[in-house]
């Protein structure tokens, strides 16, 4: 066989790579823009019966990302699930890219429409600077801002707590959770109480000891690439397999619900991750 005859099917091979390329860029982009919309039920021993069947939407990690114009499309998402509250678990903004203008403002109004929205920080909004601000911007809009507070919900004649924190990138003599905790049990003795913080990865050693019933996180980013049988490939800070990056987990009597969230930092992607709009409903266990 001469050299002419070999050089068709070396286009061939080249095109059938360029498609496969094109193909598999396409499936990255698609993973990392299309919503998907995840629900779970986590069962809790002590949960107030007039919370059997509260619904909320978790938000996290956002990085100031836009799912369509204006984020109408995760609006549109949260809204299609008719949530009771909002909980945004940190990482609004994103500290390794321009944020847009009015990006926190706008978003936290849609989602203020939609339901009673619930805001602590992450990393990155004190990377950023001007926290202050922000939280001065999001109240504005009708977000509350949890920082190392407590509110109670009210929901069928009961009570639970609602706590959250600052995260630790916040000020150096920040209120510590430990103390968070002992106020909401000199409040209301031994309430039902959720806690919203962004590091997944503190609940095994901190959180999960606090004495909260059910703990909301983020940060995890799913464990950026999700492969069968594994937690995740690679954690925010660069580890292999971690572990508490999405989904419900219990340790010390304490049950973690960790959101895969929605954005990417950095040079990040997600592979068979997609952007997560959590529905969490409470049952009774």
């Amino acid at each position: 066989m001469d050299r002419h005859s070999k050089r068709p099917r070396r286009r061939g091979r080249l095109l059938f790579l360029a498609v496969l390329v094109l193909l598999a860029g396409l499936y990255v982009r698609w993973g990392n823009t299309a919503l998907q919309t995840a629900s779970f039920s986590p069962a809790l021993r002590d949960l107030p019966p007039g919370f059997d069947g509260c619904r909320f939407v978790v938000l996290g990690d956002l990085h100031s990302t836009f799912f369509g114009e204006k984020n109408e499309a995760l609006l549109e998402a949260v809204r299609a699930q008719e949530p009771e509250y909002i909980f945004l678990v940190g990482d609004l903004l994103d500290a390794f890219r321009e944020v847009p203008e009015n990006y926190a403002e706008e978003t936290a109004a849609g989602l203020a429409a939609i339901a009673p929205t619930y805001y602590v920080t992450g990393n990155h909004e004190w990377a950023l600077g001007e926290v202050g601000s922000l939280k001065k911007a999001l109240e504005a809009q009708g977000v509350t801002v949890l920082s190392n507070g407590f509110v109670p919900l009210e929901r069928g004649g009961d009570t639970a707590v609602l706590a959250g924190i600052d995260d630790p990138n916040g000020y150096a003599d920040q209120k510590p959770p430990e103390t968070l905790a002992e106020e909401v049990r000199a409040a209301y003795g031994d309430p039902f109480w959720m806690l919203l913080a962004h590091r997944n990865n503190y609940f095994p050693e901190r959180y999960s000891l606090l004495g909260a019933d059910l703990v909301i996180s983020g940060h995890g980013h799913g464990g950026l690439v999700r492969l069968p049988f594994t937690d995740g490939l690679v954690s925010t800070d660069r580890r292999l397999f971690p572990s508490y990056t999405a989904g419900l987990y219990e340790k010390n009597g304490s049950t973690l619900f960790v959101t895969r969230g929605l954005g990417n930092t950095g040079a990040t992607f997600r592979l068979f991750n997609r952007p997560e709009v959590a529905v969490v409903t409470l049952r009774r266990g």
